[in-house]
This record gives C-alpha cells, structure tokens and sequence, in this order.
C-alpha cells in the first residue's frame, strides 16, 4: 500500500519499520506506524505531531519514504489546512526545523553546513577539556554522538546536539548533585553559559556563528549495586569495563574519547538492532529505573519541551497582549499598592501579559515558570517596555524548585497568583502547588488567586468545550479544588463559576475563580506561654 496525507495525519501501512517525511525537500519528521498511528481503513493513520500542527497550513510538496530513501510511498503535491501560502516549518529567522528524538522542534545536522558543524566539533572537544582539565571529571562521547561516529563515522543527520556523559566514583544521590554543581561553578568559570536540567544534567550553550546555540548535553553515569545508571533515564546491566579505561574514536576525522566497549554501550543504549539506521526510535526505558532516577535527580518535566514548543511557536500570538479580565479581577480585590503592600506572584506567568500590568499598577511583582522561553519573554517584554517585572524559574514536579521559592517567600508577605495553572498540573504537581501556599501565605497574609477552566457537562450531556493549548490543559472539579485547597490547610474565601475566557483569550462558558488565604496554624497551650 502507498501513503495518503491529510490534515488528520499520514496513512501508512502497517510496519514496525520507520519512514521519514519530507515537505518541500526537507526533513521534518519520522515515525513508526505501528507504534504510533492507530489502524484505520486498511492501513495506519499517524497523526500529525503537536509540534508541526501549527505550520500546516498552506501547500507545499509532501515526500514519504523508507529510512534509506529508497522506497518511496508518497510524493505529490498538497494543501494542508487553508491551503494558502506554502508549507513551511521555520523558525522566525526562516531557518529549517524538524521533530527531534524527544518530540522538540529543532534544527537537525541536515540543515547545518561544514562551517557551522566545525564550530560544534571544536567546542565539544573544547567542552571535554574543560570538564577535565578545571572541572576535575573525565567526559567521552555518547548517545547520538557516539553512535554516529560509530555507525558512520559523522554526525546523525537527524541529530541536534552533542553528548557527553562522565562516569561518577559516587553511589549516593546527594554526593552526585553535589559534584554535578561543582562541575558547574568549573564551567562558568571557564566562561560557557549553561542551563541546569536535573541534578546530573546540564546543557552547555554554544553560540554558533549562524546564529543559534548548539547544546552540548553533559550526562551523570553512576552505579548503584550492580545497576548502572545514566542520564537521562537509562538503567540496567552495564560493567565499569564497558567504559574505562577510555578508548578513542573519530567523529568528523576529529578524535574523541569514547566508552571502552563501544559497541556494547550502544547495544545498552538502544538495543541489538542500534547499528540499523532508526530516526523514529524511542527509548523504552526500565519504570523502575526511570522512577529512581526522578527521584534522585531529577524531578518531573513531562511537559516543558511542549510548553516551551507552544510558547516558540505561531500560536502563542494568539495569546492576547493585554491584561486578562482576571488579572483586572484580582486588581480590584488588591486595591492600589502601598509602599508595605504584599507582593504579587504570577505562577505559571506564560508570556507575563499579567505580571507586566501587576507591575505597571505598582506592585512589586515576581513572575515564575518552568519554562526557560517563558522567562525569555518576560525579560524582554519588560525590558522593551521599561517595566520592572523580577523573574525566576519554578519546576512545580520538583520539590528542591518549590522548597526554595516557598523559603524566599516566607520571607516577605505575597499574593500568589495562578491563571489557568491548576489545569496543566498533575496530582504530584498540585501537591507541590499546596505546599508552596503553606510556605508563603501563612507567615505574610496574603492570598492565593486561582481562574481554571471548569469541568462541566453541556446541554446534551456531553463534555464540555474542549480547551487549548490542546493537549496540555484540562478542565478541572471545581468541588474537588475546594476540597483539596482545605485539605491542605487552607480557606476557601471565595468560588464562582461563571462565563470566562481561556488561556488564548477566546470565550469560555465555565471558568472558575477561587480566591483562599492560609491561616497560621493554631499555638498549642505550651507554644503559647
């Protein structure tokens, strides 16, 4: 059977083999039918992936083929969506991106010239000795990176980044993050610009003379017992005589330090078929595995790459500019700002068209996200427009990420303020959520602002309208909120449910808007003395 393309997503026949999609010439995405698609007339419909939703619009030449190009199942012209304008899946600079390994939008090796992919390979070796030389850590070439230089001798065309891991001498979870950081104050030191991921997982930032970043992705490996353990999230049966001593291997004709055995790394890494060329593999990881790394390192982020695709992408100018109807809600129950009034803290602040108008009334306003783009825009928006907004990262699947906003908060009376949060939080999420409130409105006063879109039933019956960002927000119980806010200590002051407006400015029938405070705890007879 051949391939049929539609807006609902790719027809494909049944295959665990991968194939690759083109539009326009260009490599934007692979996957595996069956693993991916459900059956549907005859065949597999793939559908499209969230990420490349937003560029469908418009025609553009629509290529399917098998992983070596050879077999092509489809290759004709289309109209996607409205059908004007031509396909094109580019950044806001016209550059070419793709759907990389982890469901990201991104620039692949394909789209990056000689010049450029020099820069990468000299700053990786440079990454390396730095690791080495001042931060005290032996780095080699991993994942991607060394599969390509295995497999071919070069980088994976799909690829967009470089791996490095080091193997730890420590088994104990508190003594790796402790060294994860002292390697980061190393790195900073030696100038690179960086991003913390986990607490063994950083990203080296190289500017590129294109004018993007390149990362550098800097792994932990580690044995506990008989288990071996790297970042991000592989776990299983691995030697320490599979890694070291080092041996060497060429990458672009440049030479790098590689595993001992590695073959035998990859074949941990993505099994016995590695040497077959795969763009749509996935890894399948042990849940026990990926559970105590989460644990130990890491945290929960199920969702940030998305969010930060959603906030990088066409339809975040959706997103109106101005303050929302509820920002003006929570402005008239604060009144005007004095010079002792509490703070305002914008939780999950998104593109800060909240946080800007709290600050411009005169609050003294704190906007915090999990995501990097997030903070990115902010910054900017407020700097363009001469408004003093502060602004900080907040990881609400992390417990460190939510102890230490709640310690800086108990330190100064602050509203928090959450519009269309509590519905893109899972429960371990929200139990963070409550315990950020104890911490921060019990010794100020102030007050918790929640608006969410409410869970209802329509006139027939059915669910109600569903909401956007498709995906990453749902509606949430407006009694079980309740019963979870006092759960947890607090007081619900006020709960309506009432016609509103979702996250992208459009009408919805039932938004809900609870507004709480935290009382501190009672003083037993004895405290009280």
């Amino acid at each position: 059977m051949s391939a049929a393309v539609s807006d609902d997503g790719i027809l494909l026949p049944a295959a665990s083999r991968p194939f690759l999609v083109e539009i326009d010439g260009h490599y934007v995405w692979s996957t595996t039918p069956d693993r991916d698609g459900e059956r549907q007339g005859g065949g597999v419909l793939v559908p499209w992936p969230g990420v490349l939703r937003p560029y469908l619009s418009g025609r553009g030449r629509v290529r399917v083929t098998d992983a070596t190009g050879t077999e092509v199942l489809y290759d004709a012209e289309v109209g996607l969506g409205t059908g004007e304008g031509r396909l094109a899946v580019v950044d806001r600079a016209g550059h070419r991106l793709s759907v990389d390994k982890v469901g990201h939008l991104t620039r692949s090796f394909a789209a990056t010239g000689e010049e450029v992919r020099e820069e990468i390979l000299a700053g990786t070796r440079r990454a390396i000795d730095d690791l080495r030389e001042h931060a005290g850590v032996a780095a080699y070439l991993n994942y991607g990176a060394l599969l390509g230089a295995v497999r071919e001798g070069r980088m994976l065309a799909h690829d967009s980044d470089t791996d490095l891991c080091y193997l730890s001498d420590h088994t104990s979870p508190a003594d790796i993050i402790a060294e994860s950081y002292r390697i980061t104050r190393a790195m900073r030191e030696r100038g690179w610009n960086l991003l913390r991921m986990s607490g063994g997982d950083i990203k080296l930032l190289l500017p590129l003379s294109d004018g993007r970043q390149c990362h550098i992705d800097v792994f932990v490996a580690f044995h506990v017992g008989d288990t071996f353990y790297q970042l991000g999230n592989r776990s299983g049966s691995l030697p320490r005589s599979a890694i070291e001593p080092f041996s060497t291997i060429e990458l672009h004709g440049h030479e790098f330090p590689a595993p001992r055995d590695p073959e035998r790394m990859l074949a941990f890494l993505y099994g016995p078929r590695w040497r077959t060329p795969d763009p749509s593999f996935r890894y399948a990881d042990p849940a026990a595995g990926v559970r105590r790394l989460d644990g130990w390192l890491r945290g929960f982020r199920t969702e940030m790459g998305l969010w930060t695709g959603f906030l990088s992408g066409p339809d975040v100018r959706e997103v109106p500019a101005g303050p929302s109807p509820f920002a003006r809600w929570v402005g008239h129950h604060l009144g005007r700002p004095g010079p002792d009034s509490p703070g305002v803290v914008d939780l999950g602040s998104g593109t800060g068209r909240d946080a800007l108008w709290f600050a411009r009334r005169g609050h003294r306003t704190l906007a915090v996200d999990h995501s990097r783009r997030s903070l990115t825009m902010v910054r900017g928006r407020a700097r363009r427009r001469g408004v003093d907004v502060e602004v900080d990262q907040l990881i609400l699947g992390e417990l460190r990420s939510t102890l230490l906003l709640g310690t800086r908060l108990a330190r100064a009376p602050h509203h928090l303020y959450a519009r269309h949060l509590v519905g893109c939080l899972d429960d371990a999420a929200l139990d963070q959520l409550w315990r950020l409130c104890r911490m921060a409105l019990r010794p100020g006063g102030g007050q918790l602002f929640l608006e969410l879109q409410a869970a209802y039933d329509g006139p027939d019956g059915a669910p109600g309208t569903p909401v956007r960002p498709e995906g990453l927000v749902r509606r949430v119980d407006p009694g079980a909120l309740r019963a979870a806010i006092e759960d947890a200590g607090g007081v619900v002051e006020e709960l309506v449910v009432e016609p509103g407006e979702d996250m992208l400015g459009r009408p919805d029938p039932a938004v809900c808007r609870i507004r709480a405070h935290w009382p501190a705890p009672a003083l037993t007879p004895e405290e009280d003395r």
